[in-house]
Order: C-alpha cells, then structure tokens, then sequence
C-alpha cells in the first residue's frame, strides 16, 4: 500500500515517521518545504499536491490544524477519488464535519477513515501512541497494518466520526486535569510545600493523571513545552462543547474551561504554549511555580513496539 501523507507538524511529522522508519512507502505533502525536505531525506517522496497524492497513492492521511484546513485540502482530493482509495483523517476534527467530507469520499467509491490519535508527541514519536478509529470494520482491517505501525494501542470506536468525538472527550478531560494541575502546583507553593515533594506525593496518589505525570513536569521545569499551544487546546474543548450541544447536554466545566483558555490568549498570544495556562496564577499571586530536577520536554522511554487492537469489553 502507497501512503500519502498531508501534514508535517508537531504530531503528523512525527507519525509520518513512524510509517518511514518501518519501512512503509510513503509521499509527503506540507505548505512548509522544510518539512518536505527532511521527510524526503528520511526516505519519502515529494508527494507535490493533494490531489497527485490522491492520484497516486492507496491510502491518503490528513494529519492537520483544523477542520477548515482538511477540508480546504479535500476540496482537492475529492476529484480524484475512487473504488479502492482510503481517506484517513487524523487531524482532531468536528464530527459533523468528518462526516460531510467522508460522505462524499464514500459517494465517489473510496472509504473514509476517522482516526485521531491521543497520548502526547513524545508517544507519536516512537510509535506508541493511542489511536481511534471509526469507520466500517472492512476497512479498519484494511488500514490496521497502518495503524499498529503508527500506535501501539488501537482501538476500532464504531462507525465512522466516532473517533471524533471520542478525541474531543478525551481532550477535554486533558484540559480540565491540566487546569487542576496547574491550581494544585500553585497552592502547594503558596503554602509553603518544597514542588518535588508535591509533584510526588500527587503522582503516587489519587490524585494523578497522564496529564500531571507529563505536563507537570514541564510546568516544574519551567519550559513548559508539551508541543501543544493555547489555540489548539480552545479547538479542542470548543469542539467539546459543540457535541454536547448537539447532544443537549448541559455543560457546567466546560465553559469555564473555555473562558480560561479565552483569556489566556488575550493575555499570552494564540501560539502560547498549553500548560502556561499557569502563568494566570503565576501573575496573579507573583510566585514562581518550578523546581529543580524536572525535564525540559517529555521523552518516551518505553521500547517501540508493534501495535495491537485494544478489544472492547462486553
């Protein structure tokens, strides 16, 4: 299978190599030619175009900032659909949306694939990341070999913009424990507590979360780089709270979170990176929430391995 793969960044730059360090042929597509350029000299091909990419390939992942930017790039892949093509889309995207585009992907023959995945860059790194995956079961067969190189946990969530929405809800959950975190670490300072201390005691309770175990850390450090910014977490929790209102579900937290995140960006800028959310109460209270001891940036240390489909329990 020839794989297209449009999208270079923070998580598709690196699941792109994960299907090119296992020996997957696979053509790049990136509006940044740096990016082009160093997924070439890793062994891709210059994929030039959406739609060459859809011409050319079997199977076309979208890996991408926002539900407008994949649908800019379908509009040019649509064309060139037909019996046999796959469209993956990775990107986190609106369930309304993923199915509109797939609707007309499956109306030209091909099949659509909604597949985000969840666990942190460090993990799309080394190929042991968390994958969703909607879509019909013949085709999820089809594409498992893609998946379980990309991620070591898979798991088919239904018909297709399930996926979508499971990620949405999984990052709002992120959002929220960051948030905690942040107001849990900036108490412990306020009351006097040394930060290590605090971080483990947090970790080895109840009170612990893959959020506080990675982004704690950061946050600690003081780069709190995590390689997610301010911008993508109000993507993420806005197209929370557009599920639960189409499912008429009355939110509570998640509007809190949203006005946040808002004033974050008034304050810091867009591209601020996620887990300075802290900096609201680092200014409020004019205490400096870091340690000693804390890595700069989150690295997997868990082996590459190859992946498997998480079974569902019945």
């Amino acid at each position: 299978m020839k794989i297209g793969f449009i999208g270079l960044g923070n998580v598709g730059g690196k699941l792109s190599g994960s299907l090119l360090r296992n020996g997957h042929d696979v053509a790049v597509h990136d509006l940044n030619a740096d990016f082009v350029a160093q997924k070439v000299a890793d062994g891709a091909t210059d994929g030039q175009s959406p739609a060459h990419l859809m011409q050319t390939c079997d199977a076309v992942i979208t890996c991408l900032p926002s539900p407008a930017a994949s649908a800019a790039v379908m509009e040019e892949m649509l064309p060139h659909i037909g019996p046999g093509k796959i469209w993956m889309e990775m990107s986190t995207t609106d369930e309304a949306e993923v199915k509109r585009i797939a609707a007309q992907v499956i109306a030209a023959g091909g099949a659509a694939v909604d597949c985000p995945v969840s666990g942190g860059c460090h993990r799309a790194d080394t190929g042991n990341i968390a994958i969703f995956a909607g879509c019909d079961r013949p085709t999820f067969e089809r594409i498992l070999p893609l998946l379980t190189t990309m991620g070591r946990r898979v798991l088919h969530t239904g018909d297709l913009g399930s996926a979508s929405v499971l990620k949405v809800l999984t990052n709002f959950l992120a959002t929220a424990n960051l948030v905690s975190v942040a107001e849990a670490l900036t108490v412990a300072k306020g009351a006097g507590m040394d930060l290590g201390v605090a971080y483990e005691a947090m970790a080895i309770s109840s009170g612990t979360s893959f959020v506080h175990e990675t982004e704690g850390q950061v946050i600690l450090n003081g780069s709190r780089d995590i390689s997610f910014t301010m911008d993508l977490v109000a993507k993420d929790i806005g197209l929370f709270q557009d599920v639960a209102d189409r499912a008429g579900v009355p939110l509570e937290l998640n509007p809190l979170l949203i006005e946040i995140f808002q004033d974050g960006i008034a304050r810091f800028g867009p591209r601020e990176l996620s887990p300075n959310i802290i900096k609201r109460l680092e200014e409020a209270t004019g205490l400096d929430v870091t340690a000693p001891g804390f890595p700069s940036e989150m690295v997997d240390d868990e082996p590459e391995e190859v992946g498997g489909e998480v079974i569902v329990r019945r």
